[in-house]
């Protein structure tokens, strides 16, 4: 009777057994049956005395075509176990949902990749669709460059790798970009494994830089570097190529371990530097063009892929530390002469005053030694005085050749900068780029000269004093433009007499010369010589040493033998 029966006990426990059961079915999947079609809903009974309504079209393609069928089972999400209609609220797309979590959380452990579809676009990137799980797709990592229209990306399955995902937000972010890297660097290494040095290849430029140009090898990029693209100088990639051109380039390294490499243009051309040496030989003079100007010289095209530098030493035989700049300029047309070429190295010498007449050779045949030449002064220095003389050249006054008698150092305060002076040609120096000139010696030697000619050493000549000093006396030899010293010591046989100021600039008298030696220009003279040589002759004539006469009687003799014959 119990059993028909049941008292309020066991009904208030079958009542908490049933609570308990709802309990732990809300909020999770379940499996029900499809127990009617109504419309565009399919009730579906969960098993708990109750049935639940779910639209057909979150069945998918399954719903909207009309295949469900009542006894088909089906997964749906239990939110409530009963609503205000006494009904159970189930949802297929949140069972979806559930199912794909699971799923795309065993791949996300694995690391495996995911298939999605990007359905919206939303701030910062976009939605995709995970089979039910709603994933964010930064911007940035929608591909490997910036994509400016993802119009033909959505609504497409395609593969994705999660990044990140926290269930508890309900959060998913993925990426496009490390699929397509992966797949990139899957691609890059066959291709480079399958690239050999010296292999020709075509590619399509992708970038264009000052240093060079990256060109695409079907998935691969190579660099061709500005100075691998032709033998001539290209001053900047542009100047030959353009993006998106499609050029025939030759494999000149590969690096198999970070996958760089390297491309040349120019390798597949005839080097223009083969045979080099015979088509330029030394002492030749070519015609060229000035490509490119710098500090230490000007780089001259001789034909395209081959050029020389003509340093700045040898661009002007007078114009000496000079900016190249000043005497050529780019794009020049100019004559040049092969100095020296370099195979190995591949440098071609060049010189550019070697076409021009050296202007010492031409001053020499001008002006040959002796000639009277003018100029200007051009600078003055501890040694002599420079004067710019014609063909652009200078010459160069030594102390020593500005005077015969007075010191160099005294006479060269006398010029200044800008003077206009005449000067001799005394020696050209072609080699060494020097010519010596001469101002002394436009008068003449005065040693040489006149009566200065006959005068030799033991001559008796008249002198003039120009000068009184302390040692002696500066004298001018009459009729000449000679100058002589008499020392204190020379001045007179007796002691007492010999002293300078006892004589008066200006005066006169004789002496005899003791020294003359043109080379190094030094004159003296003497009264002293002169008068111990009146006494030896004297003595010769009038009497000697052992005649009994004495001096004073013999000199005596001597003036009055002077004194009647005149």
């Amino acid at each position: 009777m119990s059993e028909l029966n049941p008292s309020t006990e066991d009904f208030a426990a079958l009542l908490e057994e049933s609570f308990t059961q709802n309990d732990l079915y809300e909020g999770a999947v379940v499996k029900g049956t499809v127990v009617a079609i109504e419309k565009d809903l399919a009730v579906i009974d969960v098993g708990l005395k109750v049935e639940g309504r779910v639209p057909l079209k979150e069945f998918g393609a399954k719903g909207r075509d009309g295949e469900m069928s009542v006894g088909d089972e089906v997964e749906v999400y239990l939110e409530r176990v009963e609503n205000a209609l006494g009904e159970a609220v189930l949802s297929r797309e949140k069972a979806r949902r559930e199912e794909s979590w699971v799923r795309l959380e065993v791949a996300f452990e694995a690391n495996e990749k995911v298939t999605g579809q990007i359905f919206n676009q939303v701030k910062g990137g976009f939605t995709v669709d995970l089979d039910g799980a709603v994933a964010f797709l930064p911007r940035s990592q929608v591909d490997i460059r910036p994509v400016r229209d993802v119009t033909p990306l959505m609504h497409t399955p395609q593969p994705f790798q999660i990044l990140k995902m926290d269930k508890r937000r309900g959060n998913i972010v993925v990426s496009r970009r490390v699929v397509l890297e992966e797949t990139r660097a899957e691609q890059r290494s066959e291709l480079v494994q399958s690239l050999e040095e010296g292999q020709t290849v075509e590619g399509v430029v992708k970038n264009i830089t000052d240093y060079g140009a990256f060109v695409d090898l079907g998935g691969i990029d190579g660099l061709l570097h500005v100075t691998d693209i032709a033998w001539r100088r290209i001053n900047h990639p542009s100047e030959v190529l353009t993006i998106g051109q499609t050029v025939k380039v030759q494999i000149i390294r590969v690096n198999q371990d970070t996958h760089r490499i390297s491309l040349g243009m120019k390798q597949l051309e005839t080097d223009p530097w083969d045979g080099i040496e015979a088509k330029y030989p030394v002492e030749a003079k070519f015609t060229g063009r000035v490509t490119n100007i710098t500090d230490y010289g000007a780089f001259v095209e001789l034909e395209p892929g081959i050029e020389g530098l003509i340093h700045v030493s040898e661009m002007s035989w007078t114009k000496k530390n000079v900016h190249p700049g000043k005497i050529v300029s780019t794009s020049q047309e100019v004559e040049v002469m092969i100095l020296e070429v370099d195979p190995v190295k591949r440098r071609i010498s060049l010189g550019l005053k070697q076409t021009l007449q050296n202007p010492w050779d031409a001053f020499a045949e001008q002006f040959p030694q002796g000639t009277e030449v003018e100029g200007e002064v051009k600078n003055k220095t501890e040694f002599g005085l420079f004067i710019g003389l014609d063909g652009d050249v200078d010459g160069m006054v030594h102390l020593s050749d500005l005077d015969w008698n007075r010191p160099g150092e005294q006479v060269i305060e006398e010029y200044k900068k800008g003077d206009m002076v005449k000067a001799v040609v005394l020696d050209v120096d072609v080699d060494k780029e020097r010519i010596s000139l001469g101002i002394k010696q436009l008068g003449g030697d005065p040693m040489e000269s006149g009566a200065a000619g006959e005068i030799r050493k033991n001559s008796i000549v008249t002198c003039e004093v120009i000068e009184v000093t302390d040692g002696g006396l500066n004298v001018k030899i009459a009729d000449s433009d000679m100058t002589a010293f008499i020392r204190r010591a020379d001045l007179s046989r007796e002691r007492a007499d010999q002293r300078p100021e006892r004589f008066a600039v200006g005066e006169k008298f004789d002496a005899r010369i003791t020294q003359f030696d043109k080379k190094t220009r030094r004159v003296t003279a003497s009264i002293k010589a002169l008068e111990i040589a009146e006494e030896k002759e004297a003595v010769a004539q009038y009497g000697s040493s052992d005649s009994g006469a004495s001096l004073g009687d013999i000199l005596a003799a001597a003036m009055n033998k002077a004194g009647d014959d005149e």
